[in-house]
């Protein structure tokens, strides 16, 4: 059995005030006009993982303009175990809250056990050739389908820089500011070691694999932490040496009024490995094709190391592909085993997955079987 999504509820979030999706494990393809609630539907169900879901979104945005209602989502999860029921909604101070099978979850990762999720937007079409943030963005997600407290950790480590840059423009007690750095060193740390770990699990994978040549294989790198030495090889050693260089960069990052060093500063590398070109160089349609096969070989580098397949969620994907290059994308999405999730304005776009998908229209928030 294909581990699906086999019921979908949504309630005040976004333009729908409620909305109820009962799926088989097919893959659901969802059309309808631009502005119509497609994007906020594969956005519902990206929050059913760590971290802030497709579009990155504060939770205390995501409520239906003028509901008294807090926005919350609901999934029921077919898996070989047997179902699980699945919720996350708003809380009054902006967070959210999860629950699993009835009970209040251990931790915001525990979603994670039963589902991982992937997506691709059309904001990303230009990620290579964007600013580094983005690309850091990005790897963070690949990150955390494989090690799911990878999102706490960026966060934890993000709040505590800004806790460093206050103290360092008010000229805080000195203690204090060697105890957050210790903090971010270990965030930084665990951080840092995570991305490059699972780098190296992507890309022997992407070389060890076939290809059929529809999509392109990358050579993907990150961009030195430590740029005059070599990077410490365990992760004491890593957390040493972060206190140390921001311990001696205080005077430098109190007059740039940030912090200029750390794992928030690294950048990903991407590089089209048929043609040797930077990725940032290609075309758009090849920039395209390389993020498609990327995302392909990074769900079956998570199938492989968690045994679980990720739901992909992909938003008007098919619309600047030429026909066989969707055909090729089609039939790497069944080869995935898992189901997939996809949107366009055009039904024509998806005649090739022909009775392999469930077919949504959605109007205004409306949704209507086709």
């Amino acid at each position: 059995m294909i581990r699906h999504i086999s019921r979908l509820r949504l309630t005040a979030f976004r333009n729908y005030a409620s909305a109820a999706l009962d799926l088989d494990e097919r893959h659901l393809v969802l059309t309808g006009p631009n502005g119509s609630g497609k994007t906020n539907l594969l956005e519902a169900i990206s929050v059913l993982s760590p971290g802030r879901g497709l579009r990155g979104a504060s939770f205390d945005t995501l409520q239906q303009q003028g509901s008294d209602m807090s926005w919350a989502v609901a999934a029921s999860i077919e898996t070989d175990a047997g179902p699980a029921d699945i919720g996350t909604g708003g809380l009054p101070d902006g967070g959210r809250r999860v629950r699993i099978n009835g009970a209040n979850a251990r931790s915001i990762e525990a979603m994670s056990d039963y589902l991982r999720i992937l997506w691709l937007t059309p904001a990303m079409d230009g990620l290579f050739s964007g600013p580094a943030g983005e690309r850091r963005r990005f790897l963070d997600r690949l990150v955390t389908t494989l090690i799911p407290s990878h999102s706490s950790a960026v966060s934890d480590f993000d709040r505590a820089m800004r806790q460093r840059n206050k103290l360092l423009e008010e000229d805080g007690d000195t203690r204090w500011l060697a105890a957050i750095e210790a903090q971010m060193a270990e965030l930084g740390a665990s951080i840092h070691l995570a991305r490059t770990d699972s780098l190296a699990h992507l890309q022997a994978l992407i070389a060890e694999s076939v290809e059929d040549g529809s999509f392109p294989s990358a050579l993907l790198a990150l961009t030195p932490l430590f740029e005059e030495n070599a990077q410490p090889s365990t992760s004491a050693e890593l957390e040493a040496a972060l206190m140390q260089r921001w311990h001696g960069a205080r005077g430098l990052d109190r007059a740039a009024g940030r912090t200029t060093f750390g794992p928030h500063r690294v950048d990903l590398e991407v590089v089209h490995a048929q043609k040797s070109m930077p990725a940032a160089l290609g075309s758009t349609g090849e920039q395209k094709a390389l993020l498609i096969g990327l995302i392909l070989a990074h769900a079956r580098l998570v199938r492989l190391r968690t045994g679980i397949v990720p739901f992909l969620l992909l938003d008007e994907i098919a619309a600047h592909l030429d026909p066989d290059r969707r055909r090729a994308l089609f039939a790497a999405l069944d080869g995935l085993e898992t189901q997939c999730f996809l949107t366009g304005t055009d039904t024509l776009l998806f005649a090739a997955l022909e009775d392999r998908a469930q077919r949504i229209n959605v109007r205004e928030g409306r949704l209507a079987h086709e």
